[in-house]
């Protein structure tokens, strides 16, 4: 249940979503972000340091062996998510 409550906050999934290809220094995570506040943009990644699923580097903010490990748990119901869109979008357009 701690790992819903983390994740259900406002702005965790997208962090963890932009960081999934490769390392982002911090302004251009906040970009990829929509241009979120630097405070929250912060305050999320010191979440998410806590929770061991992302890390700083050299390259900027990485996601750790566990967020990875998330990536690959969480692709499923990216693909779901889509079939899911498609379906909705379609249904809209009749």
């Amino acid at each position: 249940m701690a790992l819903l409550d983390l994740l259900g906050r406002r702005w965790q999934l997208r962090i963890l979503w932009e960081l999934r290809g490769s390392p982002l220094k911090f302004r251009p995570l906040q970009a990829a972000c929509g241009e979120l506040s630097p405070t929250i943009v912060n305050r999320r990644l010191a979440e998410l340091k806590a929770a061991r699923l992302v890390e700083p580097s050299a390259e900027g903010y990485r996601l750790t062996r566990l967020g990875r490990d998330f990536e690959a748990a969480f692709a499923p119901l990216y693909g779901w998510s889509k079939a899911w869109s498609e379906t909705v979008g379609a249904e809209r357009e009749k």
